[in-house]
């Protein structure tokens, strides 16, 4: 990473998670500082967001810095012809730090190779999410005590779900056991299966999980995702694979928690939100102490 850059969650390695989570619980304790005060950090997304973009330009004020940037690629010149090498080489010359999100996949490690300053990788296509991935681990450690030797419940979309594919090998270094429960048409892509075998981590496959949610400590919801599919009919065939509501949670393990990186359609019932194991609004919490961590780093700070 000769600038820096955070585009896979492969360009960390163990410490590194260890130590962003150890960075998070500080940020955690005393959010507000000045470490940003003459920091310009870009915001480019070129596709919808709500938590990740809020989080990030929460993250960047807090320690004290300035955001500018867009939300929807229809403000920005792209509406013009302006090709992504323009617009990073561009907006590369006015800022310290770019947070992009875009829908190509290797759209931010393209944007790492042209700019000069670092840049974090807010989500590419169904690629990867690593800062989401970050703040997932560090949801885990907060309500498990741990990262280590946990079983992963991973549901709903797992060929398009970039969250899931980081989290995945992020999580490889901690010896889980992962339980794949999707749709024919949304399993986990084949790449990421080869991955876990040639790191020895097990995992298992199955098309419901009511009858094994009792062996969960976490249970990590996923939406199917309309924007990613070409044919709607299949869309609309696998839109309601799963729904996990109280009943179901009252199958489970006291200590379980669900999280979801959200936005959730109908795979998670409106009256688990009030359950005790439903942690995903207090997840999305985490995500502005967790990018604070995440920004530092990349900067150096």
């Amino acid at each position: 990473m000769q600038n820096r850059s955070l585009v896979s969650i492969t360009d960390y390695n163990k410490e590194d998670y260890l130590e962003i989570l150890d960075r998070a619980a500080e940020f955690e304790k005393n959010p507000r500082r000045n470490l940003l005060s003459d920091k310009l950090v870009a915001t480019l997304f070129f596709e919808p967001s709500t938590r990740t973009r809020l989080s990030f330009e929460t993250a960047v004020q807090r320690l004290g810095g300035r955001v500018i940037g867009f939300a929807d690629a229809g403000c920005s010149s792209v509406t013009k012809g302006e090709t992504l090498k323009d617009t990073i080489k561009m907006v590369n010359n006015y800022v310290d730090l770019i947070i992009m999100r875009h829908p190509l996949e290797g759209s931010a490690r393209y944007a790492s190779e042209v700019a000069s300053v670092p840049v974090i990788n807010a989500g590419d296509g169904a690629n990867q999410h690593p800062s989401q991935t970050l703040l997932d681990l560090y949801s885990i450690q907060k309500t498990q005590g741990t990262v280590e030797n946990l079983n992963i419940f991973m549901i709903g979309d797992l060929k398009y779900g970039r969250t899931v594919h980081s989290l995945l090998m992020a999580m490889s270094y901690f010896n889980p056991t992962f339980y794949f429960i999707a749709p024919d048409a949304l399993k986990m892509p084949v790449e990421y299966k080869i991955y876990l075998h040639s790191h020895g981590i097990r995992f298992f496959e199955y098309p419901d999980f009511a009858d094994i949610i009792h062996e969960a400590d976490i249970i990590y919801m996923t939406r199917v995702q309309k924007e990613r599919f070409s044919d709607l009919i299949e869309y609309e065939k696998n839109k309601n694979a799963y729904v996990l509501n109280n009943a179901l949670l009252e199958r489970s393990r006291p200590t379980v928690r669900v999280l979801h990186p959200l936005p959730r359609v109908n795979e998670i019932d409106i009256d688990v939100d009030n359950n005790p194991k439903a942690y995903y609004f207090t997840q999305a919490l985490n995500g502005v102490f967790v990018r604070q961590a995440i920004i530092a780093k990349v900067l150096g700070l």
